[in-house]
């Protein structure tokens, strides 16, 4: 195949395709381009087939630092561990692709992309699922449909479609699409907080009658109807780009690999196992703990080969395991579409049963452990100062960022009763850390100044765990007297789907998310939805199922953050927390605060033993200490200091020259005190022929005042001249 280059202008993106230019020798590559940022993606597929009943994909996505113009920082001067956002996308584009292989593919095939020049205004992850999607369309996979992304956003009601990255930092919303033609296969989405300027009644109450604006944060929950109008407008861009890339690049594929077909022997074992086991495996399923579930499988697959060995049949016992994986398949899906009933008894649109432990650990700053089900999760938060943040780096900016609120979610082995060691942390474990993070994050206020991070021990999972984490969360955040918005819930819900028949489950535990079409994660507040999450097994989803699913999710949301307010009233404030005042005084005031030289706060500090941090512009104080009656007498002190009125500056006549005081010295000059008790500079750029050091404290000096403009007074000494 020469050399092809194609050119794409849609959905405000401006894209270039390049195939059999470079990384000829993978089985499918392209060299994508949208500004400045060039991408590499290749497909690698193997020749032999894995015996494994799973599809053997990986998907890495690669920054790599020369592509910003930088060195890569740290004392290794080379790219080793993958960054966050690196893990975070090549999860995104592997969940985006995998429906697309057929059922059966069984060789392992690696997709990799590659940031070789990066564009601060490109969104790389964008531009990383078009650029797989390209090479795995020209290559030998058997893939015909292509998919297509679109990044929403909003601001100020008006909806933004691919948006740059600078618009998107002032955006409400952040939801990601990636759709297959007409329907959508994955969703990401994340409410974003914004600030806005609001009156403070209690401000006016020390300050006067002008009202004091200052700046908040507004959590911007949106509306279930909402969110799946504006999901709406993005499946048409998605619909279009989807046209347009299978004409384009299905034209350059490759010949496709093989399928295996179905033998006969496969059909006629699953038959033997439906008649003569399927009432065990109905035993297996009917209102069993997942322990018990497995035992009784376990059994199953032994008395399953042991029987055929005695009746002349020769199966391997992968044949044997995913004939026995379709008996059960069926027995779980036609009791939900039949019956109306679920493996462990429940209705369609019950919650698991929940149990609420708060001030768990007593030697932490808050936790709680929360139960739901055969799902666990110990939370803890822990508080600290703002310079305990984690830092950074993303590929287009020249400067770290410090991340202030962190979620670590851990999944140890025994939770699922698997018996081995607990290693580093997993793609699946920093997705679904990431998931809760953005789930809470919008009801968290930013300005405190602290640094936050939550833990979540899984302790036990059948289902759902991530949303356990956002749930046990924001009980452990107002444990530790962290101030929240509201309450944050999370369900996890599933579809199953066979033709024109559907159901929608709420809270589902493993099984069903093993068996059914689709794993949807909703978190939100009781105003709306905070962080979304969906992935479609099925090939697709219309949008008139997920409302459904949305609205079946709200009702269950609803009645857990009920049970969460109950147990919120059980909250008392751990021995461990430090004790911590957070108030506002007028910005202008904290000079008054420091004091001259600190001389002010530095008397404060050592008289009430506490910290101090405050936030200049915007008159935010925090005062921490080890002892809360010296923390409020503190407090009381501070605002008292800002609540006095300033003295008025006398009025000075400029060219008269006044008998001062020097009341201290600096590099660049005196503070003299005048006549009426202001204190002015005398720079030394105005002390003709002398020093700082030809001074004492206490010296009383003639000077001139040479202007005035409110509480600025410029001096020099008599002889001094403008020039």
């Amino acid at each position: 195949m020469q050399e092809k280059t194609t050119q794409i202008r849609l959905n405000n993106l401006e894209e270039s395709y390049t195939f059999d230019k470079v990384a000829r020798q993978a089985d499918g590559s392209v060299l994508y381009r949208q500004g400045k940022a060039v991408l590499l993606a290749t497909v690698a597929v193997e020749e032999k087939r894995v015996e494994e009943y799973f599809l053997p994909l990986t998907v890495q996505y690669l920054e790599r630092a020369y592509a910003a113009a930088k060195i890569p920082g740290g004392f290794v001067k080379r790219e080793s561990k993958p960054s966050d956002f690196e893990i975070l996308t090549s999860r995104i584009v592997d969940r985006s692709l995998r429906p697309l292989f057929p059922e059966g593919f069984a060789y392992p095939t690696v997709v990799t992309v590659m940031v070789l020049s990066a564009d601060p205004e490109v969104d790389l992850q964008v531009a990383a699922l078009h650029a797989a999607n390209a090479a795995l369309l020209v290559s030998s996979v058997p893939v015909t449909r292509s998919i297509a992304a679109v990044r929403l956003g909003k601001r100020e009601g008006e909806i933004l479609i691919n948006p740059m990255r600078s618009e998107m930092e002032e955006s409400e919303l952040d939801l990601l699409l990636v759709g297959s033609g007409e329907e959508l296969l994955m969703i990401e989405m994340a409410a974003r907080a914004t600030e806005r300027f609001e009156d403070l009644p209690e401000l006016d109450a020390l300050m006067g009658p002008a009202p004091i604006l200052l700046p908040h944060q507004q959590s911007n929950e949106i509306d279930e109807k909402e969110l799946v109008e504006i999901i709406g407008k993005g499946l048409k861009p998605i619909t279009e780009a989807c046209r347009h890339y299978e004409i384009e690049f299905l034209s350059l594929k490759k010949p496709a690999l093989s399928l295996p077909e179905a033998s006969e022997q496969s059909d006629e074992l699953v038959e033997i196992i439906r008649k003569e086991f399927g009432p065990q495996i109905a035993e297996a399923l009917d209102g069993l703990s997942k322990s018990e579930r497995g035992d009784l499988m376990d059994r199953l697959v032994k008395e399953a080969e042991a029987f055929l060995h005695k009746a002349g049949y020769t199966v391997e016992k992968l044949e044997l395991f995913k004939a026995i994986e379709t008996v059960k398949k069926e027995r779980v899906r036609s009791m939900i579409l039949d019956q109306g009933l679920r493996a462990d008894g429940r209705r369609l649109d019950e919650v698991r049963p929940i149990s609420i432990e708060t001030n768990f650990l007593p030697g932490v700053h808050g936790s709680c452990l929360f139960t739901r089900g055969e799902t666990q999760a110990l939370v803890t938060a822990t508080l600290g100062e703002a310079k305990e943040g984690q830092m950074y780096e993303l590929l287009t900016e020249r400067s770290p960022r410090t991340e202030r609120f962190m979620v670590h979610y851990n999944f140890p082995p025994f939770c699922v009763a698997e018996a081995r060691p607990i290693g580093a942390p997993s793609r699946r474990e920093l997705g679904h850390g990431y998931l809760a993070k953005r789930a809470l994050e919008p009801v968290i206020d930013r300005e405190l100044g602290e640094t936050i991070r939550l833990v979540s021990e899984i302790l036990e999972s059948n289902g759902s765990s991530s949303m356990a984490t956002v749930c046990g969360g924001a009980l452990a955040l107002v444990s530790a007297e962290i101030e929240i918005a509201s309450l944050v819930a999370g369900v996890a819900m599933g579809l199953v789907k066979e033709k024109d028949r559907h159901a929608i489950l709420t809270d589902i535990m493993g099984l069903e998310d093993q068996d059914g079409d689709m794993d949807f994660k909703v978190a939100g507040t009781a105003k709306g939805i905070t962080a979304m999450q969906m992935d479609i097994k099925l090939g697709g989803l219309d949008l008139a199922i997920l409302e459904e699913a949305l609205m079946q999710a709200k009702r269950a949301r609803m009645e857990i953050l009920d049970l969460m307010e109950e147990a919120r009233k059980t909250i008392a404030p751990s021995g461990a927390l430090p004790i911590a005042e957070h108030f506002h005084i007028d910005p202008s005031k904290i000079v008054h605060v420091i004091g001259k030289a600190g001389s002010t706060i530095r008397e404060i500090i050592e008289k009430f033993e506490v910290k101090i941090d405050m936030d200049r512009e915007k008159g935010r104080v925090k005062v921490t200490g080890d002892e809360r009656e010296k923390v409020q007498a503190a407090r009381k002190h501070i605002e008292e200091i800002a609540s006095r009125e300033e003295p008025k500056v006398p009025e000075y006549e400029v060219g008269q020259v006044y008998e001062g005081v020097v009341k201290r010295m600096v590099d660049f000059g005196l503070f003299v005190e005048l006549p009426g008790g202001f204190d002015a500079l005398l720079h030394v750029s105005k002390m003709p022929g002398k020093k700082v050091s030809d001074f004492r404290i206490g010296d009383r000096i003639e000077v001139k005042v040479l202007d005035q403009k409110g509480r600025k007074v410029e001096l020099a000494l008599p002889e001094y001249t403008q020039s």
